[in-house]
């Protein structure tokens, strides 16, 4: 069974809906004992870092995540709480990654949002996927580079598109809303 982290935030049924297409039992929860009992663990988000972190504080599942021994995929918000922190509500994340969360300067368009491509790319997660592959991204803050990156995107500045440190891998783009390529990616997830 694939536990879907429900902690108040946006899309878990996107995220469900993909996987289940996949063939995979799901189950949207915040239960300590289904989590750490899951095959598999996807933290998603579309959300705020200060507003969310409570939520998992308040629930005891900050301590819960850290723990967790199986593969654990983080979706955007998902992938800046496991970071160090985040200058969105001045946050102090989860510190899986070295990472810190940081706001993009106001030089462009903010929030990034629309389809982009990987460089550098690496790893099992992108096994089947190439630099040439689109991804969709939507967020105002990004995680810096650090040496748990397995993929960087330039937008405005190059910053983390992907990350991974034993068990733990995230992304900063929506696999669940990128098509073909990003279905490989939870297929790649879901078959470690």
């Amino acid at each position: 069974m694939i536990a879907i982290l429900k902690y108040n935030a946006g899309n878990s049924t996107s995220v469900e809906n993909a996987v289940n297409r996949l063939g995979y039992e799901t189950r949207i929860t915040d239960d300590i004992s289904v989590l750490q009992a899951a095959d598999k663990v996807i933290f998603p988000g579309v959300g705020e870092a200060s507003t969310a972190m409570n939520y998992l504080k308040a629930k005891g599942l900050d301590d819960v995540i850290k723990s967790l021994k199986q593969p654990v995929l983080g979706i955007c918000l998902g992938m800046q709480l496991l970071c160090q922190s985040s200058e969105e509500g001045d946050t102090e994340a989860l510190g899986i990654f070295t990472a810190n969360v940081l706001k993009f300067p106001p030089k462009n368009l903010v929030p990034h949002i629309g389809w982009n491509n990987l460089i550098e790319i690496k790893g099992k997660l992108f096994s089947g996927v190439t630099a040439q592959n689109d991804f969709y991204f939507v967020h105002s803050y990004y995680a810096e580079i650090c040496e748990e990156t397995i993929a960087i995107n330039d937008y405005i500045l190059p910053f983390s598109a992907a990350l991974q440190k034993d068990n733990f891998y995230a992304t900063q783009f929506h696999p669940e809303k990128s098509a073909q390529p990003g279905i490989q990616i939870l297929k790649n997830f879901l078959n470690l």
